[in-house]
């Protein structure tokens, strides 16, 4: 799928792991991927669908101190401006932009809630090679690719503040503003990519909450039975929604994500 990504848009996600050989069978076998390592870039991986990349993976040798866990890349026409605003406007540079040879240039910021999140300025990777869709309550074209992205934010107003005034949200739309459920997308044009989420009834108490990622999956509830075959778990079953029938889950290494599909 030919997209042109606008500032803000999540462009990319990346896997860091401390087993990248058990991910890469993991996510091969549940989602279809393949993977090919760089060792230009200290053996950096593409995960691949159908010839499309879709997402990146980095072994985790514990010297940083991070946690194992998938990172959303938005895009931005200019990392180091955007590094300057998110500290400006009560954010974190954790990692301060810098070039990846000719492939961009990326930064990790926190927001002010300490949400992590990638920024990536386009070189020569422009970012997925494709992607799913999920708008209207259907997913399609989605299987085996990433497909919505979601800010769980215990800060819900200050993240929307915070996310217009550094990465040039221009238009988000509130899909819905009452104390059960508060939803904001990215954009209101189709595809609209991801959202921002009221978290703070269902957090744990001091958590920053985060981004997650829905891979789209045929059947939900088959894959999460094949997901627990391959020793990932279960964090919340599968469930109907206006938008779906989505599960919360993690992999071997207790990485989170989420799966979606149109099995209602």
């Amino acid at each position: 799928m030919s997209y042109t990504f606008k500032p803000g848009d999540p462009c990319w996600v990346e896997l860091y792991t401390t087993d990248t050989d058990r991910a890469v069978e993991f996510y091969g076998e549940l989602l279809g991927w393949t993977a090919e390592a760089r060792p230009e870039f200290g053996g950096y991986i593409t995960f691949r669908k159908d010839g499309n990349a879709v997402a990146g993976g980095m072994r985790n040798d514990g010297s940083d101190g991070g946690p194992d866990q998938w990172t959303v890349y938005l895009a931005a026409p200019d990392a180091q401006a955007v590094a300057d605003a998110a500290a400006a406007h009560g954010g974190q540079v954790i990692l301060a932009p810098m070039p990846v040879g000719d492939l961009g240039t990326m930064a990790v910021l926190g927001d002010p809630s300490g949400a992590g999140v990638g920024v990536w300025q386009f070189g020569v990777h422009t970012g997925f090679g494709a992607f799913g869709l999920a708008t209207g309550g259907q997913w399609s074209d989605h299987v085996g690719y990433p497909s919505w992205f979601e800010l769980h934010s215990a800060d819900y107003d200050r993240a929307l503040t915070f996310y217009r005034e550094v990465f040039g949200w221009q238009d988000p739309f509130t899909v819905s503003d009452t104390p059960e459920f508060r939803y904001t997308t990215i954009h209101a044009t189709s595809p609209m990519l991801g959202g921002v989420i009221d978290a703070s009834a269902f957090l744990p108490a001091g958590s920053p909450g985060g981004w997650q990622t829905y891979f789209g999956v045929d059947d939900v509830d088959a894959a999460v039975k094949t997901l627990v075959a391959l020793g990932g778990s279960v964090e919340r079953g599968p469930e109907n929604t206006p938008y779906g029938r989505i599960a919360s889950v993690a992999d071997p290494g207790g990485v989170r994500f989420s799966l979606g599909g149109n099995n209602i």
